[in-house]
């Protein structure tokens, strides 16, 4: 867990301080975060294969290296071209890092209770992260600027390296018998596979949905920033909450059943949102959304372990952070053409049929 803590506070952080350095505009602020996702889509495949040959440690004491050489790039040349260049680099590391971890994961734990448990811990993980990297960003860069703040970026990493270097690795598992190599999309064929990707596609939109339109609806009925940010923050603490207490039940679930009960009430909170307008009433519908998204990736992860094939789980894995990623950069620019057309109301009813008609797919999860 602390191995993806401190990795991804880096991304966290450097993500929030790169916005707040550039004076360029909406879209070129844009493009630099978007260079942290689209990094990972086009390195998780190789990564997966990569993460597969060389374990744990090798990958992670790399993506290190890469990390802090990206911070010290920031801290050097804070100029909008290098930005980029570093973007780059540190979302690159943080996905080679995070296909590794939870590649690692499966292989230190017995039986699906214990595996939904390790998962739920790295989501933690992943939920303080995200506390962690823009808390400590923010009071450097009011204290010492943003050179500092980069520099202090590159310092969470290093604390990774501390965290992997007593772990002992687990070499990779051989192929079976008669199965053959393929590219990694081969996945894409397997039925369980497939219905689990599209349903992580879903839930992801859904996340990057509330967090993107959230703003537009609160700036549209004139609430302050302060209000729309406690209504986001709301969400945040649901989902921190949920993987809080799933470790304690996690042996009681079952993760089909999680899935179709989170695609469920997030259908019913969807149909709510634009018909609220107090803003307790959308904080309190947020946090109850953070609450059912939140419990979603230890029992996507647990699947995930089960449908793929033992010896390419790193690629399936890294699938999933593809599915995840293009749904980061590509979501906000679809929903802000279809809010344009149908309102920003409509564009959480919209969605909210587009998981109504996957809960099917995922009731077709239960039979493997």
């Amino acid at each position: 867990m602390l191995t993806q803590l401190f990795l991804n506070a880096c991304v966290a952080g450097m993500r929030m301080t790169m916005s707040l350095r550039m004076a360029q505009g909406e879209g070129a602020v844009g493009g630099l975060i978007a260079l942290f996702a689209l990094s990972q889509v086009l390195l998780a495949l190789p990564a997966g294969r990569y993460c597969e040959r060389h374990g744990l440690k090798g990958p992670v004491l790399r993506s290190v290296a890469v990390a802090v050489f990206g911070c010290a790039l920031a801290a050097a040349w804070p100029i909008f071209p290098v930005l980029c260049v570093s973007a780059v680099l540190i979302g690159g590391a943080g996905g080679v890092a995070i296909i590794a971890v939870q590649r690692h994961t499966p292989r230190i734990v017995n039986g699906p209770g214990a595996l939904q448990n390790a998962f739920s811990w790295l989501a933690i993980g992943l939920a303080l992260s995200n506390v962690l990297g823009p808390l400590a960003a923010g009071i450097v860069i009011d204290g010492a600027g943003f050179r500092a703040a980069f520099l202090a970026m590159a310092a969470l990493p290093m604390l990774t390296w501390l965290a992997v270097r007593g772990v002992r690795d687990h070499m990779p598992s051989p192929a079976q018998p008669g199965s053959r190599p393929g590219g990694a999309w081969n996945l894409w064929r397997d039925p369980g596979l497939r219905r689990l990707l599209i349903v992580t596609w879903l839930l992801a939109a859904c996340w990057e949905v509330h967090t993107f339109v959230v703003p537009l609806l609160g700036h549209e009925r004139g609430l302050p920033a302060s209000a729309i940010g406690s209504i986001l923050a709301a969400f945040g603490v649901g989902a921190a909450a949920v993987r809080i207490l799933t470790p304690l039940v996690a042996t009681q679930l079952r993760e089909w059943a999680v899935l179709v009960g989170a695609m469920a009430a997030t259908v019913i909170l969807f149909a709510m949102y634009p018909l609220l307008y107090a803003p307790v009433a959308m904080g309190v519908c947020s946090a109850l959304l953070g609450l059912t998204l939140g419990s979603v990736q230890p029992m996507v992860m647990s699947l995930l372990h089960r449908l793929a094939p033992e010896h390419r789980y790193g690629e399936a894995v890294a699938m999933r952070l593809i599915v995840i990623n293009v749904s980061s950069v590509g979501v906000p620019m679809v929903s802000g053409i279809a809010g344009s057309v149908i309102g920003t109301g409509g564009v959480f009813w919209a969605v909210g049929l587009m998981v109504a008609a996957g809960t099917r797919l995922t009731i077709g999860l239960r039979k493997h």
